[in-house]
C-alpha cells in the first residue's frame, strides 16, 4: 500500500508538472512566442494591454504597466515603469518579468528590438480589426494558462461585435474622425477605429491617406463633406475645438448638426471596451441619418 501511495505520489508531482509545461502562440507580427512555462509575471507596455490581461483573467499576474494604465481600478496598483514611448529599462529587468506585452505601432520597432536584446519573452500587439482584440486576449489567456476566463472574454466580444455588425447595415453615412486638432489628425482605412466606424454602417473619409494617422488640413476636410464629424482626445468632455468647424457652414455635418464627441478611452484603445465606443459610435450614426432623410 505504502508503495502505491509513492507511485501515486510521483505520478501527481508529474502531472502537476506537466501543467506547467512550455505554452506558444504567434503574435501579430507572425512571430512565434515559445515559454517553459505559462507566465506569472506580465509588465505591459500600453495601456489597453493592461486592459487585456485583466479581460484574460491575468491581472494578478502583472508586474509592471505604462503611464494612462489606468482601467480596471486595479490597474492604478501596478508599478509603472515609464510611458509606452518611453521605457525605464532598469526598471523593467528589475522586475524579472517572463512576458513582455508590446504594442508595435505605439511603442514602436525600436523598443521591440531592445526589450528583445535583453533576452526578455516578448509578445508584440498590433490590432487591425476588431475581431483581433478578441484574439489577442485569447492569446494572452494560452501564455498566462488562465484559458478559460480568456476564451469566455473573447466570446463575449465578438458574440457582441456580431450583434452590432448585423444590426447596423443602414445606409451609408460618410465620417471624419478627428483624433486631434493641433496638429489635425484623422486615421486611414487600415486603423481599427476606420474598422468601428465600417461596424456602424459608416465611410472613413480619409480612408485612402497613406500613413496610418494622417495629418490633415481643414481644406481637406470641407472637401470631403462629411455627413459627421466625431471627435476624440478630452475623455468625456466635449473638445472645445470640435466647435470651430462651426464657421463651415456649406459641410453636411455642420448644416445638420452632426458633430459629436466621444471619450478615447472606450475608442482610441485597442480594448475589450472599444465595443462601448462602437455602440455609441452607432448611435450618433443613426442621429446623423435621421437628418439626412
Amino acid at each position: 500500500m505504502l508503495r502505491l501511495k509513492i507511485i501515486f505520489h510521483l505520478f501527481f508531482i508529474v502531472f502537476c508538472t506537466s501543467l506547467q509545461a512550455e505554452v506558444s502562440v504567434v503574435d501579430d507580427l507572425g512571430n512565434s512566442v515559445r515559454l517553459d512555462k505559462p507566465a506569472t509575471r506580465i509588465v505591459s507596455l500600453a495601456p489597453h494591454l493592461t486592459e487585456m490581461v485583466f479581460a484574460a483573467g491575468a491581472g494578478d499576474y502583472l508586474v509592471g504597466v505604462v503611464n494612462y494604465s489606468d482601467y480596471p481600478p486595479a490597474a492604478l496598483k501596478i508599478p509603472v515603469i515609464g510611458s509606452y514611448q518611453k521605457i525605464n529599462y532598469e526598471s523593467l529587468v528589475a522586475l524579472q518579468p517572463d512576458l513582455v506585452l508590446v504594442w508595435n505601432s505605439g511603442n514602436g520597432p525600436e523598443i521591440v528590438e531592445r526589450i528583445k536584446g535583453l533576452g526578455l519573452a516578448v509578445f508584440v500587439n498590433e490590432p487591425k480589426r476588431l475581431p483581433d482584440i478578441a484574439d489577442s486576449v485569447a492569446k494572452i489567456g494560452v501564455l498566462a494558462s488562465t484559458e478559460k476566463t480568456a476564451d469566455q472574454s473573447s466570446v463575449h466580444f465578438i458574440r457582441t461585435y456580431n450583434r452590432l455588425k448585423a444590426n447596423n447595415k443602414k445606409t451609408p453615412v460618410k465620417v471624419f474622425l478627428q483624433l486631434w486638432n493641433e496638429p489635425m489628425m484623422t486615421v486611414n482605412g487600415s486603423h481599427i477605429m476606420s474598422d468601428a466606424i465600417s461596424v456602424c454602417g459608416g465611410v472613413n473619409v480619409f480612408a485612402d491617406a497613406v500613413p496610418l494617422i494622417p495629418r490633415i488640413n481643414i481644406e481637406s476636410v470641407v472637401q470631403r463633406n462629411p455627413d459627421i464629424i466625431i471627435a476624440t482626445g478630452m475623455a468625456d468632455e466635449r473638445p472645445e475645438w470640435l466647435n470651430y468647424w462651426l464657421v463651415w457652414g456649406d459641410m453636411g455635418a455642420v448644416q445638420n448638426d452632426n458633430l459629436h464627441s466621444i471619450n478615447p478611452d472606450i475608442l482610441s484603445r485597442h480594448s475589450p471596451r472599444i465595443l462601448q465606443g462602437v455602440a455609441q459610435l452607432c448611435d450618433y450614426f443613426d442621429k446623423a441619418r435621421d437628418k439626412l432623410k
